[in-house]
């Protein structure tokens, strides 16, 4: 059974309620879903990481089965300050004042700033298929823009993008994710297949999105732009896993981009998959966690 041996709870935080799965036990471990995604992305690895560690697996704020504030004008209810800050109330709610994180998409951009703002919370980090988003938008040139044209679709004002998904959520949601179909990839759990599904169909869910990527474009490239002219960088060891068959290996080199913006170790490397890595390579990924988060 997938996810087995966990638990399915929801916890109060002071924007909202949160939908979580927690299991296992040792040394705290949060791990953050990306985008259309919810925390079932984990379900292939968390299970084995479970045998040592506590496995945190939450739904971010806007997805899955979490609180969804309505879109704004300033769209501050998405920065990524606010949704790290989530986390680490959270996590002290569990009782956990210190941790690690892995971290994948979306919720990796949540785990870059909650390092920079919440520095002695953070034990490790791993990020799995990006760059930060400043130094995206600072790159941006056609191949980036072609490639990660969603980010600026969904950026679009409110209802735009909205709009167009709601009409279609399952047609949008599969070629989104595969950008070429109307299949759903077959290295989604079936299981975890029907959570994305089911909150691709949710309209809140489609608005925190592109709330989410709304604030990305613009209240947090400010924090981001402010943390760096203080010196503000990420002060634990590292770890940066890319899919050598997606686009940010072949645009950029991911670790000397990190090293910009990390002052500890920082260490990785490509994985042979896409996009989705921990549930393309599930087995690479988990052994590269243990690694390093031991």
């Amino acid at each position: 059974m997938d996810f087995a041996g966990f638990h399915l709870e929801w916890r109060e935080v002071p924007g909202g309620r949160l939908r979580l799965r927690r299991g296992g036990g040792g040394p705290p471990l949060l791990m953050l879903h990306g985008n259309p995604q919810t925390h079932m992305m984990w379900a292939k690895i968390a299970p084995a990481l479970a045998a040592r560690f506590e496995v945190i697996c939450p739904d971010l704020r806007g997805y899955g089965g979490s609180f969804k504030p309505p879109a704004s004008a300033d769209h501050a209810a998405y920065a990524k300050r606010e949704m790290a800050r989530d986390m680490v109330e959270l996590m002290a709610a569990l009782g956990h004042e210190r941790f690690q994180i892995a971290s994948h998409d979306r919720g990796a951009r949540v785990a870059h700033r909650l390092a920079l703002d919440f520095p002695a919370s953070v034990a490790r980090l791993a990020v799995l298929d990006i760059i930060p988003t400043l130094a995206h938008f600072e790159r941006a040139e056609m191949r980036f823009a072609l490639g990660y044209y969603h980010w600026f679709w969904f950026a679009q004002p409110h209802p735009f993008p909205e709009t167009l998904i709601n009409a279609a959520p399952e047609l949008w949601f599969k070629a989104h994710v595969t950008r070429s179909g109307d299949r759903m990839p077959a290295f989604f759990l079936p299981e975890a297949a029907a959570d994305y599904l089911a909150a691709a169909r949710d309209p809140a869910m489609i608005t925190g999105m592109c709330e989410d990527y709304r604030a990305a474009a613009t209240i947090d490239l400010v924090h981001d732009r402010e943390s760096r002219a203080a010196g503000e960088k990420i002060r634990c060891p590292l770890l940066a896993l890319w899919g050598a068959r997606n686009l940010v290996g072949r645009l950029y080199d991911p670790l000397a981009v990190w090293r910009e913006f990390a002052a500890a170790e920082v260490s990785g490397g490509p994985i042979d998959c896409g996009h989705y890595l921990a549930e393309e390579a599930p087995e690479a990924v988990r052994e590269a966690f243990l690694r390093f988060f031991e």
